[in-house]
């Protein structure tokens, strides 16, 4: 069973840094893809960052130069930095992944980690 866990969501004032995980387990061939999406109340989700299996990444104009897309391929895993977090930037944030796995190439979304940014 291919799945993904997020972590590293919670509470921060406003100019504050938060660093989201996510680590993709199970049977994986290889992972294409992966990227965090966010969704504020009463919003639609939206992509914030994504990043290519061979380090190519693009961000939303909102965060640019605020936060930071990595990855460990070799941990399976996906990386956020947040730094200087404003009130808008609450939401839920999910980590997704393109995988080539038993079945074909895939996507995955985690459960989603709540970000809330205070004024």
């Amino acid at each position: 069973q291919v799945q993904l866990v997020e972590s590293g969501g919670g509470l921060v004032q406003a100019g504050g840094s938060l660093r989201l995980s996510c680590t993709a387990s199970g049977s994986i061939f290889s992972i294409l893809t992966m990227g965090w999406y966010r969704q504020a109340p009463g919003k639609q989700r939206e992509l914030v960052a994504r990043i290519t299996n061979t380090g190519s990444t693009n961000y939303a104009d909102s965060v640019k130069g605020r936060f930071t897309i990595s990855r460990d391929n070799a941990k399976n895993t996906v990386y956020l930095q947040m730094n200087s977090l404003k009130p808008e930037d609450t939401a839920v944030y999910y980590c997704a992944a393109n995988m080539v796995v038993r079945s074909g190439v895939r996507d995955y979304w985690g459960q989603g980690t709540q970000v809330t940014v205070s004024s």
